[in-house]
């Protein structure tokens, strides 16, 4: 893996990960489809652009190296909790898997402990782990679900996202504000009172 870090002058320090076989492979790529839709991929401005979208699309994807239920078990205490543990607005950015389209919103997530918690943080990155893969919103939804009930065997799951895609906004029906909603819920949220107390609370401005 190769490790780029880059200094500029306010001292910020960026360091990225890359996989150089993949990265040359993709851009190769990359630079054919450039001359395909029309373009000289040899001109001043596109000449680094496929190797910029080779590493882009690595970052975009980088949930594919990432073990969502090694993520929760890297935090899990034992804690005699059995409220709702509500972790909401986590940003989600990722690619439909239909057209390789960016679909960005927010993700909601509660579970009820059952003996065992995890850090909050952890929440956030099991999404993103999901996320940054090629989906659809429905699977995302539920593996992050299936993810935390199977790891954590809590009383109950609940997930909801919302999500604009640019699949649908960019191109096709191009309708601009258009918002999808999934969600899905295990144990205790499938009862009716917890699941609009959860609905609830995600919609309530308490920040």
């Amino acid at each position: 893996m190769e490790f780029t870090i880059n200094k500029p002058n306010m001292g910020f320090q960026k360091i990225e990960r890359f996989d150089d076989n993949a990265t040359l492979d993709m851009a190769k790529h990359y630079k054919e489809i450039i001359s395909l839709v029309g373009e000289d991929a040899e001109r001043e401005g596109l000449q680094k652009t496929p190797l910029r979208v080779a590493k882009a699309m690595q970052f975009m994807t980088q949930g594919y190296n990432m073990d969502p239920e090694s993520i929760l078990r890297s935090a899990m205490f034992k804690e005699d909790y059995r409220q709702m543990v509500i972790v909401k607005d986590i940003d989600i950015f990722s690619l439909c898997e239909h057209h390789l389209l960016p679909f960005y919103g927010k993700a909601h997530v509660a579970y009820i402990p059952n003996g065992q918690i995890t850090g909050l943080s952890k929440i956030a990155r099991v999404v993103e782990a999901f996320s940054r893969r090629f989906q659809v919103q429905e699977r995302l939804t539920t593996q992050i679900k299936e993810c935390i009930q199977e790891t954590l065997d809590p009383l109950g799951v609940a997930v909801v996202i919302e999500a604009q895609h640019m699949c649908m906004i960019m191109r096709g029906v191009q309708k601009q504000n258009s918002v999808t909603t999934t969600s899905d819920f295990s144990g205790a949220f499938k009862n009716l009172a917890t699941r609009e107390e959860f609905i609830r609370l995600i919609s309530n401005k308490m920040h």
